[in-house]
């Protein structure tokens, strides 16, 4: 009934008129090959580890410490298929949509004191015994908080959009919404719906390699602590099985960075809330 390369309609919007939710469409992986897979999942990990990793470097690693025959070609092809880039400062971070609009950066010399000040999102790779998936969260800077997560099996700007209708409906609204310039959040109907709820939209630039540093960290914690632990074979258990973890990793993990406290206790109104944010 859903039509992938429909000329005119994206498959978001062929749900919305069938009546469906976007997310149970994407009940399959995305497929690769096993060998490609099983490099991906490599790459994955070492590049969670060690995220300044490009692909020349990547390749390096791949070749005299884990005795893969691969060239750089390849590497580059998988990470890209990944959505993963080294985090360095370089000339440009994400290639925007063209014709889309990049807009300023706006968190220079800013201190992030209070929850709800600043938003952020990314996403990143997430393997399976027989393909692979995206993951996107929205997370809150000052608390660590996960606002909203979602999977898709395409890096399609609409899971994206998606994802942060429900960050708006589920939390507050933040006075900042920070993303980099990938062709997801600069298009339109994401800024647009940021512009919209009267959120201000701030874009990495040249040069702001830690700007994510806080979503980055975020996958490393639901990698470590729950993908690679359970090697979920299929999507329903990758489902059930963040949908599990996401809580504990909201309202029970405690950060030392938080004073030992849980995202949950900061968010909803542990020390640090402002007034002004109830």
């Amino acid at each position: 009934m859903v039509e992938v390369d429909h000329p005119q309609l994206t498959i978001c919007r062929q749900c919305e008129l069938l009546g469906l939710s976007r997310s149970s469409y994407y009940h399959e992986p995305a497929q690769e090959s096993p060998e490609n897979l099983r490099l991906m999942r490599l790459i994955d990990k070492e590049y969670t580890a060690h995220p300044e990793k490009g692909s020349r470097q990547m390749t390096v690693w791949l070749k005299y410490d884990k005795g893969e025959e691969v060239n750089r070609k390849r590497v580059q092809r998988l990470m890209r298929l990944m959505g993963l880039e080294a985090i360095y400062p370089k000339p440009n971070l994400s290639q925007a949509g063209k014709g889309h609009k990049v807009f300023p950066y706006l968190l220079r010399n800013v201190e992030v004191k209070r929850v709800d000040q600043v938003w952020s999102t990314d996403i990143t790779y997430v393997p399976l015994a027989s393909g692979f998936m995206y993951l996107a969260a929205v997370i809150d800077w000052f608390s660590r908080y996960v606002i909203a997560w979602r999977l898709s099996n395409t890096l399609d700007g609409g899971f994206c959009l998606e994802l942060l209708n429900e960050a708006l409906e589920r939390g507050g609204r933040p006075e900042i919404f920070n993303t980099d310039q990938g062709v997801q959040f600069t298009a339109e109907a994401f800024t647009s719906r940021l512009l919209e709820a009267g959120v201000q939209v701030s874009m990495d630039g040249k040069g702001r390699c830690l700007d994510n540093v806080f979503v980055e960290r975020l996958w490393r914690t639901v990698k470590y602590e729950n993908v690679y632990v359970w090697c979920y074979e299929t999507v329903p258990a990758l489902e059930a099985g963040l949908r599990a973890f996401f809580p504990y990793y909201n309202d029970e993990r405690r950060h030392q960075s938080l004073d030992y406290r849980t995202p949950a206790c900061v968010y909803r109104g542990g020390p640090g809330r402002s007034a002004s944010a109830f």
